[in-house]
């Protein structure tokens, strides 16, 4: 919902309820979408909390995720007390108690983990927060920040595409896989890149997947959410789009089935060298 702002409140319903009918039950906000560089901040929580005022009940069908952490100009801040206030600040834009997971944004590196893991159970104690995650963290900060907890760290929320293969191959997904954590990967078309392709190696990804979309009937894009889904640590493509018809088309990701040579095709293609 990065971009889920500017728009009337029933433009906004109706985005919401194409998600709905293709399937999907994890919208995933922050407090920082909206934020055009100099205002806009909290926008998409607002707009979002005003969807659910003038519609009784839509809150508790899905699963609402929401992060914070991030302070334009700082940038990052994870100390206890300001946690606390961007949990209360998102409750309030969104209209909510509780949210069902709350992840921090990004990274702060002069927060001690110890302090973080306080606010984050304060969050699940209070009822407040079901459960809570992290997004861009290294592999080391996230079982630096497992270590403090006393409650589970549940999701994480890398870049991972066709193009960004980072997780894949730093062991992020195997920690993932070990620990019973879910990922949230945030742009799986590569930044518009799967669609538009502008070089040679963006252009071999895009051939690759095409052999897929073309096999099932489906878009490149559905095939490059699936290429996502399809490995092991099961990853949640997070969908961007701010158009109904490109939502809906997601009821699709069923229809495509990767077999092994086809799914290394598309990372090889990446990679831009065949694997050992």
């Amino acid at each position: 919902m990065w971009r889920f702002h500017g728009v009337s409140v029933p433009q906004a319903r109706s985005l919401i309820d194409a998600a709905f009918g293709a399937g999907i039950t994890l919208f995933d906000t922050a407090d920082i979408y909206g934020f055009n560089g100099s205002e806009g901040f909290g926008d998409a929580e607002t707009l979002l909390g005003q969807v659910f005022s003038e519609t009784p009940g839509l809150r508790s069908k899905m699963v609402l995720a929401t992060k914070g952490g991030i302070i334009p100009g700082v940038p990052y801040n994870s100390s206890a007390e300001y946690l606390s206030q961007a949990l209360d600040a998102s409750l309030s834009r969104l209209q909510v108690e509780h949210v069902d997971l709350w992840q921090i944004h990004r990274p702060d590196i002069l927060t001690h983990p110890d302090e973080i893991a306080r606010a984050l159970q304060d969050m699940v104690t209070t009822g407040k927060v079901g459960a809570v995650g992290v997004s861009n963290f290294t592999q080391a900060q996230i079982a630096a920040l497992r270590a403090a907890l006393d409650i589970p760290l549940v999701s994480s929320q890398p870049e991972f595409s066709p193009l960004h293969l980072d997780p894949v191959l730093n062991g992020e997904f195997d920690d993932a896989v070990q620990n019973g954590m879910a990922i949230l990967a945030w742009s799986p078309l590569g930044g518009g890149r799967i669609a538009s392709p502008s070089n040679e190696r963006e252009q071999a990804v895009a051939q690759a997947l095409d052999q897929v979309a073309s096999q099932f009937d489906v878009s490149r894009a559905v095939a490059a959410f699936s290429w996502v889904a399809a490995h092991p640590a099961r990853p949640i493509p997070i969908v961007g789009s701010q158009t109904a018809q490109r939502i809906g088309e997601l009821a699709d990701l069923a229809k495509v089935e990767w077999t092994r040579s086809a799914w290394y095709s598309v990372m090889q293609a990446s990679m831009g060298k065949p694997l050992p």
